[in-house]
């Protein structure tokens, strides 16, 4: 690959001017690179407009709310954490779009607030909408007495021995405040000394026991249990004058990470980690208008804050909008979208054998949660569990989840003799707990389990069976762009593939021996594009060759499909191919460095984003080549981390038929007039808007038909064989 441009020196001579046509484009210039906290913070603007959008049914527009919320709660924890701790570090260096970490985190917070303000008019306008559904979150000026004495009745059987009330004076030293929590902090009068006051803070005790909304007997009215502790607070502080009660809550900063090159025990230095971070520097501090500028200036001091930067102001709305969840799952079907279950893929649902199903009529492409998980994926570890020819099971974990059956498969797996190695990524960020527990379990059972190569996070998806067939040994395989998680598999849109091409089972042969022993000598991989090894070098010299045989009998095409394009060199080499000519269609759900349609630059991209009903997750990648067309699957963004720091797996698809399932893919995401949104030169983005009644389905939902369909011509073919041999017998 050619190096990238940089600006031309200027003419020494005026006739030197004169031959130059077109400016030379520095393409290292800051003003090219949209900045990577922003990008998704504008995401999560679009999220957030789902809320709005009153297409939506009443109930999921509440949960995009509360998803708005979640995000930014981790935003702060992952982000704005990691920012603040350049700054802390004396880091001034600046991105590539220009930015120093200071300045990052004044812009995301001027973001912030504006998105903030907007949740809160959101909110007001759908607690309205819910009211005239006989759903409320009551206020306790709007209750009966009889409401007032079961809530009575409620703390003190529920909450009130749950509760901790902590002084704050000079014996009793400011406490600590965990994560995420709900606080309130109060200042009380003592009766028999009025002129003596003292702050308390009371910890919500929200959990599995107790949510944040209690719902009032007999219906569909809630109240939040911040107002039942509040006026219930003679109970839990008698004898005393309540002068004036406040709500906050702190987010911590979630980057804990230790160097692991020098660690004896990874999963004891992971385990310190967790702690380290119920401890770990807090970044935010939320409140609402009605604190009094005493109490929020001696929070502020107490956790270290800058009261003028960081500390956010809810109005006089609730705080920690990411619990109407609870609400969102009101079972109201006729405030829901209309109800879907995946389908199971056709070409396996009849099979009784699903080796044998792979290997006479594979590879299989699966669509996510389009079709099936549990009848898909899962069945393969089932089946790879029981049958008594398969001889090995090898899988990647990056995040799974308890209502997921894998663990299960694999320990039953071991149970049956077979050799079970599993890599269970301990850093997987806010699952590392869970992952211990697995891994301990798993280890329990008798299984092989490693915790990849020091220094690298393994976030590749991949299942290896080794089965003894008729022939010999035979790979199988299934590679995935999402988790090994049946939760996330029903919100989130990925792609997998169930194989048994052998040079992709050698591969992942492999790939395997380096992620277990983490010895690093030269690997050679036939088809697979592993990360950090092979993918950024293996896309970048595809996007070289696009320009090269881009011509105008066969016009170059590259269209990604991702999460996010974040890395430097990559969006470099999108706008070296898209000033060459190159058509450039990027898909990108949340961050894109990349500004379309820069006049000499980038008029020959498009980006869009699509944001509806699922998260879309998918990894695609496609060159046209010439016409020998080629498509790849997998775990990689085209993010510097992915491709630098993580081991990433990325396969070809080869064969026609599944070639063709991720064209209709594409094409259906690019004419989106729904879901869609285009990114402007500038960085924001417009929604599309349908044009005819057609348009007005999304295509998440065509893809919801399509998968539908394919099982509706799945069952059409079978019978039409069913009668062919019928016809057949009775001729006979």
């Amino acid at each position: 690959m050619s190096e990238p441009e940089s600006a031309s020196e200027p003419p020494e001579h005026p006739d030197e001017a004169s031959e130059q046509v077109v400016p030379e484009i520095d393409l290292r210039d800051a003003s090219l690179y949209l900045n990577r906290e922003l990008t998704w913070l504008a995401f999560n603007r679009r999220v957030l407009h789902e809320a709005e959008d009153e297409r939506n049914p009443l109930l999921e527009r509440i949960k995009f709310l509360a998803i708005v919320s979640s995000n930014l709660d981790e935003f702060f924890m992952k982000r704005i954490g990691g920012l603040k701790q350049q700054v802390g570090a004396g880091v001034t260096t600046r991105t590539v779009d220009g930015r120093t970490p200071r300045e990052q985190i004044a812009e995301c917070y001027a973001m912030v607030r504006e998105q903030e303000a907007k949740q809160r008019e959101v909110l007001h306008e759908l607690m309205a909408r819910l009211r005239e559904h006989d759903i409320a979150i009551l206020k306790y000026d709007e209750l009966t007495a009889q409401q007032v004495g079961y809530l009575r009745s409620y703390f003190h059987d529920n909450i009130f021995p749950l509760m901790t009330p902590q002084s704050i004076d000079p014996a009793h030293p400011f406490p600590f405040i965990s994560n995420l929590s709900l606080n309130l902090v109060v200042l009380v009068r003592f009766l028999e000394h009025q002129d003596k006051t003292s702050l308390t803070r009371i910890k919500i005790p929200i959990g599995e026991d107790v949510p944040r909304f209690i719902q009032l007997p007999f219906s569909s009215q809630f109240v939040a249990i911040e107002d039942v502790v509040e006026h219930n607070l003679n109970l839990l502080l008698p004898e005393m004058e309540i002068v004036h009660c406040n709500q906050f809550r702190v987010t911590r900063n979630a980057n804990t990470e230790r160097d692991e090159e020098h660690a004896d025990d990874l999963l004891s230095l992971i385990e310190s980690e967790l702690r380290e971070r119920r401890f770990a520097p807090i970044v935010r501090l939320q409140v609402r208008d009605d604190m009094d500028e005493t109490t929020r200036g001696m929070l502020a001091a107490e956790l270290g804050l800058d009261e003028n930067e960081d500390v956010f102001s809810a109005g006089g709305d609730m705080l920690a909008m990411r619990d109407l969840f609870q609400i969102a799952g009101l079972d109201v079907p006729e405030l829901h979208d209309s109800p879907f279950q995946g389908v199971d893929h056709p070409g396996i649902r009849v099979s009784k054998n699903i080796f044998h199903a792979i290997r006479e009529r594979g590879p299989f492409l699966l669509h996510h949660p389009y079709e099936s998980f549990r009848s898909s994926v899962e069945r393969f570890l089932k089946e790879a569990a029981n049958d008594p020819k398969v001889r090995a099971v090898k899988m990647t974990l990056y995040r799974t989840s308890s209502d997921t059956k894998v663990v299960d498969y694999l320990i039953q797996a071991a149970k049956n003799g077979k050799q079970v190695a599993v890599v269970v990524e301990l850093k997987a960020r806010f699952d590392e707990a869970a992952n211990i527990r697995w891994a301990t379990r798993m280890e329990e059972a008798g299984i092989h389990v490693t915790y990849g190569v020091v220094g690298l996070k393994t976030h590749s998806k991949v299942i290896l069976v080794v089965r003894k067939d008729y022939n010999g040994l035979r790979r199988y395989l299934h590679i995935g762009t999402g988790n090994y998680h049946a939760g996330t598999a029903r919100l989130y849109s990925d792609l997998g593939m169930l194989t048994n091409d052998p040079d992709m089972g050698v591969d992942a042969t492999e790939l395997f021996n380096y992620l277990t022993t983490g010895y690093t000598p030269e690997r050679f991989y036939r088809k697979l594009l592993p990360a950090p090894k092979m993918l950024k070098a293996g896309l970048l010299e595809r996007i070289r060759r696009e320009r090269e045989l881009h011509n105008n009998g066969t016009p170059g095409l590259i269209q990604f499909k991702m999460n996010a394009l974040e890395d430097a060199d990559i969006t470099r080499a999108l706008y070296e191919a898209s000033r060459d000519g190159v058509q450039v269609d990027l898909i990108v759900r949340d961050t894109c460095r990349l500004r379309p349609a820069l006049p000499g630059l980038s008029e020959k991209v498009r980006v869009i984003s699509i944001v509806g009903r699922f998260l879309e997750h998918a990894r695609v990648y496609y060159f046209r080549n010439g016409g020998d067309e080629e498509y790849f699957i997998g775990s990689a963004d085209a993010m510097k981390r992915n491709l630098e720091s993580r081991v990433e797996v990325v396969a070809p698809v080869e064969a026609e038929t599944l070639r063709q399932e991720l064209r209709e893919f594409f094409d259906v995401q690019l004419n989106d007039h729904r879901n869609a949104w285009d990114m402007q030169p500038d960085g924001s983005y417009i929604q599309r808007q349908p044009r005819t009644p057609e348009e007005e389905k999304g295509c998440q939902q065509r893809l919801i038909e399509m998968a539908q369909e394919r099982v509706k011509q799945a069952k059409r073919y079978q019978m039409g064989r069913v009668r062919r041999r019928i016809v057949g017998r009775n001729l006979r």
